[in-house]
């Protein structure tokens, strides 16, 4: 189901958003042991979207945030952000059941720099990937185990997800020329 488009900038509404995907998490959540399985968010937005889910979801595990700036296969080219917020791990993922938070799923890129660092902490039971936005495009083999949204809009833009003050998302479209 296409969720409602926002009439101001054509995209559906975050907020619809996290709804489809709080849904979607619960129910990719529902048959684990609850003492097993951790929520990891990707700075930043995919970090922003997990500690609300935890919240939301009553997950009774600690929460996870990495920044896979040093993981980055363009480093090199793009350098470090300035902005760069640590990992926070902190707990034994050995065995456990990691679901990896992110706003949008793109080259897949980003993942495989998240997985690289989860697994530098140890060795989880499984990892699976929840994501706002699929944007298709992969230029690696990783696939979404749920995306409450999938966008097919031109590559010269971004889909950018933003948290206002009250903790309320928002989405907008930038050039990346910008």
């Amino acid at each position: 189901m296409t969720p409602p488009v926002d009439s101001t900038n054509g995209l559906p509404a975050a907020e619809d958003l996290y709804q489809a995907l709080r849904h979607g998490v619960a129910e990719l959540i529902k048959n684990l042991p609850p003492d097993d399985v951790h929520l990891v968010g990707i700075h930043s937005g995919g970090a922003w979207l997990a500690q609300r889910l935890h919240r939301d979801l009553g997950l009774p595990t600690a929460l996870g945030t990495l920044n896979i700036s040093f993981y980055r296969d363009d480093f090199d080219r793009i350098g470090l952000h300035p902005q760069v917020e640590p990992s926070d791990i902190s707990f034994d993922v050995v065995g456990r059941h990691l679901v990896v938070v992110d706003d949008v799923l793109y080259t897949g890129r980003t993942i495989r720099g998240a997985m690289n660092e989860l697994f530098d902490y140890g060795r989880p039971a499984s990892i699976k990937l929840v994501v706002l936005i699929d944007r298709g495009q992969r230029e690696l083999p990783i696939c979404a185990d749920f995306a409450a949204w999938r966008f097919d809009g031109p590559a010269a833009n971004n889909l950018v997800l933003a948290q206002t003050k009250s903790g309320e998302f928002t989405l907008h479209v930038e050039s990346k020329e910008a």
